[in-house]
């Protein structure tokens, strides 16, 4: 356990939470059905529009169709599930929050939170009115890698932090092959909000804001293009975003032209550097008179690697998760601030200042 950004009781109670889930399109949905091992949440109802979608996972997960439902508010108000799991569209989320807060039911959704930081804003607001959990999903948030690195920050392991590169993306979504329902909306300047730069772009915003305990930066500049224009006509396949603090700065790439699947981090202090090369793989080198070492860690331990166990651990109080956790609102506000800041210093070709 990493004290420094959660902390947990003693279980009390071993009752499934009961959930439902609001829309089937998003290309992370299949885990939620994939875990038959775990008895920590139950799935009492599905709000999905679309029938044909419906049929599909009725058929590949042998569902009962009378859990379906083509309407989120009756959904709601016939099954009434403790928390509710978005996998649609990002701009969906905030009308998905707006359904559940009033009746105190928590939401988990997608990474990044909103399309924009006005849905961020309300997202928020709404959460704190109706006293709800709203948490977003970083894989990022699994990593033992990414711990670690935390540690070594907090404990002033590497001096004081110069710079960070965070990498993150693959070959794109038609390139790996998603579903046509993920392709459309993944795609879409509305619906996502963006392509690489929301898609991939928030993971290094999430990772930054998490390291600095909520601290923002002064300004964003970024450049988005499309390399692929033939595909993604639409929303830019390439965004690079510069975050500048007061002793630092963070580089971000996020890409839909990796030539492989990618989400790593490197963190240089005045004494030295960490490279996080995947969840558990570590690259560091701590003092100029010593040799660049690499190791393997450990997993995180449960409930960690899974967002559904922790968002059942904190809805039963047994996981208490840190203010600037990355899976809370006061990190994920932020990352959907610098996203929007990183569209308009691209737009306008300037550096945008924070205020």
């Amino acid at each position: 356990m990493f004290q420094n950004t959660t902390t947990s009781s003693q279980k009390t109670d071993s009752k499934p939470i009961k959930v439902a889930i609001a829309e089937l399109s998003h290309g992370h949905i299949w885990w939620i059905f994939e875990r038959p091992h775990k008895t920590d949440i139950e799935i009492i109802g599905i709000y999905e529009k679309d029938l044909s979608l419906q049929h599909q996972f009725i058929k590949k997960y042998n569902l009962d169709p009378k859990i379906f439902y083509t309407d989120l508010n009756q959904m709601l108000e016939e099954v009434k599930p403790q928390a509710v799991f978005a996998f649609g569209s990002i701009k969906a989320h905030v009308e998905i929050v707006r359904a559940c807060a009033p009746k105190n039911i928590h939401v988990m959704v997608e990474k990044p939170l909103a399309t924009n930081y006005k849905d961020a804003v309300e997202i928020q607001d709404l959460a704190n009115k109706h006293n709800i959990e709203v948490l977003t999903n970083f894989e990022t948030s699994w990593y033992a890698s990414n711990q670690y690195i935390k540690d070594l920050v907090d404990g002033e392991k590497l001096g004081t932090i110069r710079k960070i590169m965070v990498n993150d993306g693959n070959k794109g979504p038609k390139e790996i092959g998603v579903s046509d329902e993920f392709f459309d909306f993944i795609t879409d300047p509305v619906l996502n909000g963006g392509g690489a730069l929301i898609d991939f772009g928030c993971y290094g915003a999430n990772l930054m804001t998490w390291l600095l305990k909520g601290e923002k930066p002064l300004s964003v500049t970024a450049v988005l293009h499309q390399n692929k224009p033939e595909i993604y006509s639409k929303v830019e396949d390439e965004a690079t975003i510069i975050l500048q603090y007061p002793k630092m700065q963070c580089v971000i790439q996020g890409s839909w032209n990796w030539p492989f699947n990618r989400k790593d981090m490197e963190v240089y202090g005045t004494k030295g550097y960490v490279i996080a090369v995947n969840p558990t793989h570590i690259r560091e080198r701590l003092e100029e008179s010593l040799p660049e070492i690499s190791f393997e860690l450990e997993p995180r331990p449960e409930p960690f690697t899974d967002p559904f166990s922790v968002m059942a651990e904190v809805i039963s109080g047994n996981l208490t998760l840190d203010k600037y956790d990355q899976y809370g609102l006061a990190v994920n506000v932020t990352v959907v601030e610098i996203l929007e800041a990183a569209k308009k210093a691209s737009q306008e070709g300037k550096t945008i200042l924070f205020s």
